[in-house]
């Protein structure tokens, strides 16, 4: 599914309105009815019902003004509060606000904070947000901001007309304060901000209406940004033949795990494994060998001298280099550490593996330490939030208030794909395109979780997908095992980064509709 800005989707309003002659107030007429007719699919029949819709300037406005003639229609005890002066209505919506005016609906205007205070929604059996649409960029204060304050009081159920009102729709991000829907109905297409946290959370259940804007012109749009759901995921991993052996599926290197972290290179080498790699191969550090042969008896080990230190230095650089060639593809980082002499071989890695390289955790501490290094090959890179701040030497907040920004800025600057981790994990092209997935749960806060994820990727790399394809269906696979723990044991914390992995080979079978029945 394609997500758009607010500017890219005035741009779509503007092209099926100049462009193929759809008058606005069609558009805003299509988009009030259909609101309404969800309304009433949610909530049930209005007729002889309480409702109130919160009315602010510009084309969200209108939207509400068509809500309440069409609601009034239906035998609602509809009422609407006017949030501006009825001169500053222009528009398709002045059209609309005169159309009411010559209504039996009650229309009060309410220009103060104690005037909106006055207001009860007590017997309301619904309410409507329509003050403020994509377009708003500024905080939300005064009056507007009691408006807000008395729908997040109500009782009654909040329906918000495209987005609530104070979301940033680009960002996810509130501005002041933001309305907190029951339900969003959304026009056109769904906005970035509504699948960003905390974007996400005050959308409540979003559904995307259909407001006849022609599919032509969406795909004249060049829209880069997609939602990740089970339609684009589905097909991605390549046909096996009944000849294939491991040989053929992909041999990953992972160089990873030190004193103390062991664990970090086993559960990225459990991912890779689960998701389908034939071989995997672990460089370790020798004095830890015997663990991870031990933990690990599907994985190969490439003991490396380390004098006892438990790290892995830039000593063992032409051993891991040679150790590469054969391979379809390197993870770099779990669990590896930050010690002087791990970052200068990190550093040296990132430079002259000419592999697709997947780094994390420790690798990507290690190249924060100086400017990043330019790279020949494919280069994805899996941080959280912490460590792109780390990267970027800025605040975890500056990172969280501008996910997909600094996202598409950094995979632009430095030629890599980054998957920036979390909530509605991000993911940047160099090429420009963004994805933002869809699954996942607050049970996958939690310690490993990472690792097995670039795991995952390393293997469906190594399987020959495309970076841009391993990174977004490991994202996805990821969060739909995460998923499925939180369903099959009923709640959404307290699962391992183990057994997550080991629900990845179910996952990818649903994905290839192989799921038995």
């Amino acid at each position: 599914m394609k997500l758009v800005t607010a500017e890219q989707m005035r741009n779509l309003d503007h092209q099926a309105i100049h462009g193929l002659g759809i008058p606005g107030v069609v558009l805003m007429e299509n988009a009030g009815q259909k609101t309404v007719e969800g309304l009433i699919r949610y909530y049930g029949n209005p007729e002889g019902q309480k409702l109130s819709i919160f009315v602010g300037p510009g084309n969200n406005g209108g939207d509400g003004l068509v809500m309440a003639r069409h609601l009034h229609q239906h035998g609602c005890l509809v009422r609407v509060f006017l949030l501006v002066e009825p001169e500053k209505i222009k528009g398709d919506a002045a059209v609309n606000l005169a159309i009411v005016r010559q209504l039996p609906i009650p229309l009060d205007i309410v220009s103060t904070e104690s005037q909106v205070e006055k207001i009860d929604l007590a017997n309301d059996f619904a309410a409507v947000d329509a003050l403020f649409g994509t377009g708003l960029k500024r905080e939300v204060r005064g009056h507007f901001a009691a408006a807000v304050e008395c729908l997040n009081r109500a009782a009654c159920p909040v329906l918000c007309v495209d987005i609530p009102s104070g979301l940033d729709s680009d960002s996810g991000q509130v501005l002041g304060c933001c309305v907190q829907a029951d339900l969003t109905m959304t026009y056109g297409l769904a906005k970035v901000g509504q699948f960003i946290h905390p974007g996400a959370e005050l959308c409540g259940r979003l559904e995307v209406v259909d407001i006849s804007i022609p599919p032509q012109v969406v795909d004249e749009a060049g829209l880069t940004t997609e939602l990740l759901d089970k339609k684009n995921m589905t097909g991605l991993l390549p046909k096996r033949s009944p000849a294939s052996h491991k040989g053929t599926n992909g041999h990953v290197l992972i160089i990873a795990g030190s004193g103390g972290k062991t664990g970090a290179a086993i559960l990225c080498a459990r991912g890779c494994l689960r998701s389908g790699a034939g071989l995997v191969s672990l460089c370790v550090p020798r004095s830890l060998n015997a663990i991870f042969e031990t933990m690990l008896p599907e994985a190969m080990t490439i003991p490396l001298e380390d004098q006892k230190k438990q790290i892995l230095t830039v000593d063992n650089l032409e051993i891991i280099l040679a150790a590469a060639q054969g391979k379809k593809a390197v993870v770099l980082g779990p669990g590896l550490g930050t010690d002087p002499e791990t970052v200068e071989l990190v550093q040296h890695l990132y430079k002259q593996i000419t592999l697709p390289l997947v780094v994390d955790a420790d690798g990507l501490n290690c190249l924060a330490e100086t400017q990043l290094p330019s790279h020949p090959a494919t280069r994805i890179l899996t941080p959280h939030p912490g460590e792109m701040a780390r990267l970027l030497s800025q605040s975890t907040k500056e990172i969280q208030t501008d996910r997909i920004g600094r996202a598409h800025d950094f995979a632009s600057e430095h030629q890599v794909s980054l998957v920036l981790k979390g909530a509605a994990t991000v993911i940047a092209n160099p090429d420009g395109k963004i994805a933002v997935n869809s699954t996942g749960n607050a049970g996958m806060g939690a310690g490993g979780t990472g690792d097995v994820l670039a795991g995952v990727i390393g293997g469906l790399l190594a399987q020959g997908l495309s970076p841009w394809q391993a990174a977004c269906l490991g994202v996805h696979i990821h969060g739909l095992a995460g998923d499925r723990l939180a369903t099959r044991l009923g709640i959404e914390f307290g699962y391992l980064a183990g057994e997550l992995a080991d629900e990845i080979p179910a996952v990818l079978q649903k994905l290839t509709n192989k799921e038995k029945k």
